[in-house]
């Protein structure tokens, strides 16, 4: 017989700093029924009330590399804040700086010695006053909180261990080697077996990532619509994007996990949020919860502000010594973390996409200089280069000049001047090519608004850039700052939203079986939430409100399929997958025929076969874009290919792109993969097959196909008239939905793949001439 054993999660709240990773797991507040049974038995992790928790837990144990690191971070962490307390306080009380700085000459005879410099420990102790005394107990308190919390996430990692040693069948010296793919799989066979969600016999991987990064869609989708006001118009700055660590951790505290948030449970959005007529007086109360958190900010801002600079002296003092440079480095904002991220993008993959395109968008702020200011720097290093240069012969040759007093400090100073004068210069082989690095870098960030085409080489781009890629320096002064400005901004910013967001999560809100209330973005239906000026072909009855920003949908939908080749999609977005292939067929199709007849016209879209070439306006191969589409080889455009064999392929590929093939192998490394491809009908990305495994190298090298999709994606985007978008595509995908509910009536898991109907080529010619 089955016993249970009942866990209660109490209610912390959390860190106001944490470290520089934004994608941390939000806190949750809820209680948590295991039903728990002998070790030898099968139904042990069977009915997991909270699989929001446990998920997420299942994923963090899995990139954090296991139960011994996480649990040797977490006491870490607390030893560090102790530190950090107990050495502040020393610092403050216990030092004598007279004797220290040499202020009082009571011994002349010798150096001064540490014990010398250090009040003995009855001196420190009564040099403690009243002020010092509340800021200890305050500290005090909150580590015991923190350590009351490190020790139930102990016992709750070392369950997770044993879910993966006993149930996933994963050892500790095999996770570090394993994908996120692979535990997936593994956790979707475990669900078949012992059932830990008992409303669904089978689990999708978008069931997964739906209990994952619930939240966290929410907030995607709230930046996406601009409900949350993180955007402001400054005096003499202009245009700022500000969200700080601690203004979204009480950001997530109101509207998610706190006792008082919109969310019941971590699955459920609370009844009276769907209902119209209570909008008003709901949106009287939340707007009351950010103004007194506002106030609760505003009086803890005195012990926060403290605790930040205290943080960021120990943990940046040294760094900025050895490498004055490093606040000159950039990082991609908080804000930029959540315009830039899919939705169902786990930390990883987004983390992933953003580190390839941290060197080009390096690359693409630098080339803006100013040629008056370019100058100042040169000389102003080649005079303090000058002095320090000599000072250091000088300490080479005879020691003692470092005891000339303030010697030590004016070569900081000049050390620091050359750093800094040095960032301000260009590199002498640095090229000016803004409209090709921005087209670069929005193949790995996917997005970017439609007025920076063409115009990339502005200062105005340039500063709206900035504010995703922002300098080191700026976050530091933010979060500095951030105790200061938090409370301002919930109480005269995020109170007046407060209406908007309640219809948010009202009008956007769906229940999904076996997951709960998620966000409707999340789904990716492309006929609810996507764009007509993307080519989805939306519902009459679809509103501008109801469709989501920057083509967020669709690019979603792309990267999720992508990543995730073995999820069935729903009808609606095997459709849209369908017709931008067939849209690249067509395009392969035309640019085969105009090679055919016309070999020199190929330079116009990049048609190299062994690299892609840099096309006008086109960023990467337009052809190395489309194959990685369609997975037709670019072999296929050569002109001996006809028209007739390079639309008659019908399916993705999971194969590397050109831009990653050497020169003289692509012909054998494309045939090859292409031929392991028809040997794994999933892994060419049919959407809708019955799952079946597909190889890690495949879904490595579909993730990175979608830096081509996504330019190809916005390619159409910006040859389809505003006026004319989706109606192309309107009868074309009802036929298309008909047909396909039809055939799966009959063959529930395979669904049928239109085919592409074959032109002449009087048809293909005149399509050529018409575009």
């Amino acid at each position: 017989m089955a016993g249970f054993q009942k866990q209660t999660n109490y209610k912390s709240i959390g860190s106001y700093y944490e470290d520089t990773n934004m994608d941390s797991e939000i806190p949750h507040v809820e209680t948590e029924m295991i039903h728990m049974v002998p070790e030898r038995s099968k139904a042990r992790w069977n009915h997991i009330e909270n699989l929001d928790e446990f998920f997420t837990r299942v994923y963090h144990y899995h990139q954090r590399a296991g139960f011994l690191c996480m649990v040797a971070e977490e006491i870490l962490q607390l030893v560090q804040f102790v530190f950090v307390v107990v050495f502040s306080a020393f610092l403050l009380n216990c030092v004598n700086y007279d004797v220290l700085f040499a202020n009082v000459h009571y011994n002349t005879t010798h150096k001064v010695t540490i014990n010398e410099a250090v009040y003995n420990s009855e001196q420190c102790l009564g040099r403690f006053d009243f002020t010092l005394i509340v800021c200890l107990i305050i500290a005090a308190a909150f580590w015991l909180l923190r350590l009351v919390k490190v020790v139930y996430n102990i016992f709750k990692y070392y369950e997770i261990r044993s879910f993966f040693l006993t149930a996933l069948k994963i050892s500790a010296s095999d996770l570090p080697n394993m994908t996120w793919h692979e535990v997936q799989r593994r956790l979707l066979e475990v669900q078949k077996e012992q059932q830990m969600c008992v409303h669904k016999t089978e689990l999708t991987e978008l069931d997964i990532y739906h209990r994952i990064l619930r939240f966290k869609n929410y907030l995607i989708a709230m930046v996406n619509k601009e409900v949350l006001p993180v955007k402001y118009n400054l005096p003499f700055i202009g245009e700022y994007a500000f969200l700080s660590t601690g203004l979204k951790y009480n950001l997530e505290m109101i509207l998610f996990w706190g006792p008082w948030s919109p969310f019941e449970n971590n699955w459920h959005l609370r009844d009276e949020y769907k209902i119209t007529n209570r909008r008003i007086p709901l949106g009287n109360q939340l707007s009351s919860r950010f103004f007194w958190h506002g106030v609760a900010n505003l009086l803890l801002c005195p012990v926060i502000f403290l605790w930040q600079i205290l943080y960021f002296f120990f943990r940046y003092g040294e760094l900025i010594k050895r490498k004055p440079g490093a606040l000159g480095a950039r990082r991609w904002s908080n804000y930029s973390r959540h315009y830039l991220r899919h939705f169902n993008e786990v930390d990883h993959e987004f983390d992933a996409r953003l580190s390839r395109a941290y060197g080009l968008s390096n690359l693409y702020l630098n080339i803006f200089t100013s040629p008056f200011l370019v100058i100042l720097a040169k000389n102003t290093a080649f005079f303090a280069g000058s002095v320090l240069a000599v000072l250091v012969v000088l300490t080479v040759v005879d020691e003692d000049v470092l005891s000339v007093e303030h010697m030590l400090t004016t070569m900081t100073i000049a050390g620091v001047i050359v750093t800094v004068c040095s960032s301000l210069i260009p590199e002498e082989h640095m090229i000016y090519c803004p409209e090709r690095l921005m087209r670069n870098i929005l193949a790995h960030i996917h997005y970017m608004p439609d007025h920076w085409n063409g115009v990339a080489h502005t200062y105005k781009v340039r500063d709206e850039f900035s504010l995703l890629f922002q300098y080191k320096a700026s976050y530091l002064i933010e979060e500095l700052l951030s105790p200061i400005i938090t409370p301002f901004i919930l109480c005269f910013y995020f109170s007046t939203r407060s209406l908007q967001i309640v219809d948010f999560f009202r009008n956007f809100t769906v229940e999904v079986v076996g997951v709960g209330d998620v966000c409707s973005f999340a789904q990716m239906d492309v006929r609810k939430h996507g764009s007509p000026q993307w080519g989805t072909a939306t519902k009459d009855d679809i509103t501008e409100y109801q469709q989501a920003e920057d083509g967020k949908t669709e690019l979603s939908l792309m990267h999720f399929h992508l990543t995730n080749p073995e999820w069935k999609p729903p009808d609606n977005c095997s459709l849209f997958i369908n017709n931008v292939k067939d849209q690249a067929h067509r395009d392969i199709a035309s640019m085969s025929t105009m090679q055919f007849d016309n070999p020199a016209a190929s330079s116009l879209y990049g048609l190299s076969v062994a690299l892609p070439s840099l096309g006008p306006g086109l960023g990467f191969g337009y052809s190395s874009m489309i194959s990685s589409i369609t997975g037709q080889s670019a072999i296929n455009l050569l002109p001996s290919t006809t028209v007739q064999s390079s639309a008659s392929c019908t399916k993705f590929r999971g194969a590397v792109s050109n831009l990653e093939i050497p020169p003289g192998s692509t012909s054998g490394i494309l045939t090859s993969m292409h031929s392991s491809a028809e040997l794994q009908p999933s892994s060419m990305g049919f959407p809708g097959h019955s799952m079946r495994q597909v190889d890690e190298g495949t879904i490595e090298l579909m993730s990175a196909d979608m830096s081509f999709s996504a330019l190809y994606m916005h390619e159409l985007r910006r040859r389809r008239p505003p006026n004319r978008a989706g109606i192309q595509l309107d009868t074309f995908d009802e036929s298309r939905l008909r047909m396909m509910h039809r055939q799966d009536s009959n063959t529930p898991h395979t669904p049928v793949m239109p085919e592409i109907q074959e032109k002449s080529s009087e048809e293909e010619e005149r399509e050529r001439l018409t575009k």
